[in-house]
């Protein structure tokens, strides 16, 4: 059984997260970043009422936790877990997640 779902767009933030790291802090940096996450995604998945809710940021049912200084946003009602998107906590993070209105 997988342990959680990746969308799109965290796959392609991986790809970017390691891309930069790798070119700004070297290989051995960027590889134990994504480690970290990607333990974050499996403990998530094994509790998924961790994390907060963003009700400034989405309506999404998507809760939040952060790993060094990136957001994992994830929606923890699904079985595995999806991961929505992984973000450097300093980037504009409301205008790349979806906002849905009730």
């Amino acid at each position: 059984m997988k342990r959680y779902l990746l969308t799109y767009e965290a796959r392609e933030d991986l790809t970017d997260i390691k891309r930069y790291l790798t070119r700004e802090a070297g290989g051995r940096v960027a590889n134990s970043t994504l480690k970290r996450i990607r333990d974050a995604f499996i403990f998530l998945n094994r509790t998924p009422g961790m994390g907060h809710l963003r009700e400034d940021l989405t309506n999404a049912p998507v809760k939040f936790w952060s790993v060094s200084s990136y957001l994992i946003i994830y929606n923890p009602a699904a079985q595995p877990i999806e991961i929505v998107r992984v973000l450097h906590g300093s980037r504009e993070v409301e205008p790349l997640i979806t906002r849905t209105d009730d």
